[in-house]
């Protein structure tokens, strides 16, 4: 009798194209054992990187590549290649009479009392742009015909001078799209190994100049982006991987990487903000598994912090830029405040000190690494402060010099007529303002009150100084994720699938009715509906439609998002209904009585992912180890320990030091560590305090265990 097949072993990866490094993520399925790794990003072929990540991690753990029954990645490739400028020489066809578009933008100053404010430069050169002698009227009828000989000699001159790729973007194309997808058809047949683009049938929305930003990105990113994502695949393919593959999107939803050229001029603009968007949705899934559904994630790498502001679901934006770019697709709505580990430290000329915007990159990066920097960073700051363990630091796998981050600070000291250690807190402070002052804006225009939130800290450097944020903000409570530095890579595998589409409609309610409503939203479900069934779809079912609309006072400039429920009709008077309360929400105005301007009509499309959440294994107890921090100006003695040596529900008093393989955790004098079942550290800033009744608990205040 023979022994029957043992069964294979199944497991789900999760990967993290970053600038400095790739985050991996492996999980088993049936029992939720999850293994980590990081490994260095490749930026001139970051493929490479990601199969030999991949495979190494595999190869660690023992397991088969054909044991592997989903893939799911988010990168920075796509929008560190804008941010650079470094895809393909874009030309751009335009309506004649409007080769300006792009210079005038929206007339609007970034800066309004910055006298030296750099102009915004856009991404197509101006020698790059040919009109094309068309023209069709707001209402559809024919001004001038299309000059489709015209049309041909402009694209080829073009070609001729050195442009790999086209966009097209003609007047109203977003209401009436044929003279631009004539155009596009005639280019693609004239030049069919070019990426052309057009504006409309990427994203059919008003806005002429935000429209063609759209497109012209798509261009400038489609052809390097396609070399990637086929690179990947085959590099993926031939480790033996046979699972369906995924790239997370911007909208904080995921679409599958393997459906075709079709997909990439949007995946082009839909995975600008990947690696980020995947990070909010795993800090969410975390947060929400204990039950906090109100928080701010804070997102810290070597330049800069992104963070999120989180009521229940995830924050969406419509009006996102991407440096000098607006982007009206759909996308987590993520904001870049305050500095990173990186940051470069200075006195400036009035003698005040600054930290950042500059940053010593990986490359040789801070002073404390002994790669050859010697500049003062903000992480040579954390060391002198003793907030960084320099003996366990990134799992061993970065030396710590202490000697070269007191020698990099010790000339600002001189200027400032201070100790190093005096300095390095001052540094550390004033980036807490620094990070306040931005952060708090961005609470009042959302109407929110920190108080109640939690701050999800992640990323290499967030742990570190998120406590510190948290108490300027009067926020009590920090959640650490179980990994902070591979977050992005889990949230990648926590998402579902994510399609937004729109049509623009420019009607008022005066002369809107239901049959259109319905009508358009109807037609949005299709089209919805087509994508879903272009994706690999096993792991991501029972797919759900929302409709919104972008609604208006009649002669107002901004909009509102009025989302239809479920189980309400798609009628004019549920708009109004709708909408009187979102206006009175957001304004605390009544405007049930006025004219309603309905500008664009949405549908998006989810299907929710694996909900499950890794099972992360505790380490033995250890015994924590005596200490020194610079805090406040004063020097305290302090714990240190490694996170794998906290025991689940063991609380211990700061000031203290939580060294992981993957970042390092600081808890404040006066504050309380606990680790929780799920792997998360979680910091009580007033751990004396009840938060029901706000008095003192009886409790001592022994640091330890």
């Amino acid at each position: 009798m023979t022994a029957p097949h043992a069964r294979r072993a199944r497991y789900r990866l999760g990967v993290d194209v970053g600038g400095t490094f790739t985050d991996i993520v492996l999980t088993h399925v049936e029992d939720g054992t999850v293994h980590t790794a990081k490994v260095p990003s490749d930026a001139a072929r970051p493929a490479s990187a990601v199969a030999e990540g991949v495979a190494g991690a595999l190869a660690r753990q023992g397991v088969d590549a054909a044991e592997v029954e989903h893939f799911a990645h988010g990168q920075t490739f796509a929008l560190n290649t804008v941010l650079q400028r470094a895809g393909a020489r874009t030309g751009l066809l335009v309506t004649s009479g409007f080769p300006d578009l792009l210079e005038i933008g929206r007339l609007r100053l970034r800066d309004p009392i910055d006298f030296f404010a750099a102009p915004r430069r856009p991404l197509v050169d101006r020698a790059d742009v040919r009109e094309v002698d068309e023209r069709l009227r707001a209402d559809g009828s024919v001004e001038r015909p299309l000059d489709e000989g015209g049309l041909l000699a402009a694209a080829e001159a073009l070609v001729a001078d050195g442009v790999q790729a086209l966009a097209v973007s003609f007047l109203h194309a977003h209401a009436h799209p044929e003279h631009e997808r004539r155009a596009v058809e005639l280019l693609r047949a004239a030049h069919p190994g070019l990426v052309i683009v057009g504006a409309a049938e990427l994203w059919p929305e008003e806005k002429e100049y935000e429209r063609t930003t759209v497109a012209v990105l798509a261009a400038h990113v489609a052809g390097l982006l396609g070399g990637y994502l086929g690179e990947l695949f085959d590099r993926l393919r031939a480790l033996g991987l046979r699972c369906p593959l995924y790239i997370a999107k911007s909208n904080g939803g995921v679409m599958s990487l393997d459906t075709g050229s079709d997909e990439i001029l949007r995946a082009a603009v839909e995975t600008l903000l990947s690696g980020p968007a995947a990070g909010v949705a795993g800090a969410i899934r975390l947060a929400g598994a204990t039950g906090v559904d109100r928080l701010i994630t804070m997102d810290m790498g070597g330049t800069s912090v992104d963070v999120a502001l989180v009521e229940g679901d995830i924050p969406y934006s419509t009006d996102s830029v991407l440096g000098d770019f607006p982007l009206i697709i759909p996308t987590v709505e993520i904001s870049s405040i305050g500095a990173g580990g990186g940051s470069l430290v200075r006195v400036d000329s009035s003698g005040v000190l600054k930290v950042g915007p500059r940053s010593a990159g990986a490359v040789p990066g801070p002073a404390a690494y002994g790669r050859g920097g010697t500049d003062p960073t903000l992480t040579d700051a954390y060391v002198v402060c003793g907030f960084i363990d320099p003996e366990d630091f990134a799992g061993g796998a970065v030396t710590i010099d202490p000697r070269a981050a007191y020698a990099s600070l010790r000339p600002l000291a001189r200027r400032l007529g201070l100790t190093v250690e005096q300095t390095a807190a001052a540094t550390i402070d004033v980036t807490t303002a620094m990070m306040h002052a931005q952060l708090v804006p961005l609470l009042a225009r959302r109407g929110l009150d920190a108080t109640g939130s939690h701050l999800v800290a992640y990323g290499g450097a967030g742990p570190v100084h998120a406590a510190l944020l948290a108490r300027s903000l009067n926020i009590r409570r920090v959640l650490v994720p179980w990994s902070p530095g591979t977050l992005c890579a889990f949230g990648a595998l926590a998402t579902g699938l994510r399609q937004d589409v729109v049509a623009s409609i420019g009607e008022t309610t005066a002369t809107l009715d239901d049959a259109r409503l319905e009508r358009v939203w109807k037609d949005l479900a299709e089209q919805a509906h087509a994508w879903y069934a272009r994706q690999h779809t096993a792991p991501y079912q029972r797919p759900e439609l929302r409709r919104w609309a972008d609604v208006q006072l009649v002669g107002q400039s901004f909009t509102l998002p009025v989302v239809l429920p479920d189980g309400r009709p798609p009628t004019v008077e549920t708009l109004r209904s709708l909408f009187a309360d979102a206006y009175r929400a957001a304004y605390g105005v009544d405007a049930s009585g006025g004219e309603l301007d309905v500008r664009n009509l949405r549908v998006t499309l989810t299907a929710p992912g694996d909900p499950r959440l890794p099972a992360v294994a505790a380490g033995p107890a250890g015994a924590p180890r005596e200490h020194t921090v610079h805090e406040s100006g004063e020097r305290r003695r302090a714990l240190r320990l490694r996170r794998a040596e906290l025991p689940v529900d063991a609380t211990v008093r700061g000031p203290l030091v939580v060294s992981a393989p993957d970042t390092t955790v600081f808890v404040p004098t006066g504050a309380a560590a606990r680790a929780d079942a799920l792997g998360n550290l979680l910091i009580d800033l007033d751990p004396d305090r009840d938060p029901a009744t706000g008095r003192d608990n009886d409790t001592d205040d022994r640091r330890g265990s």
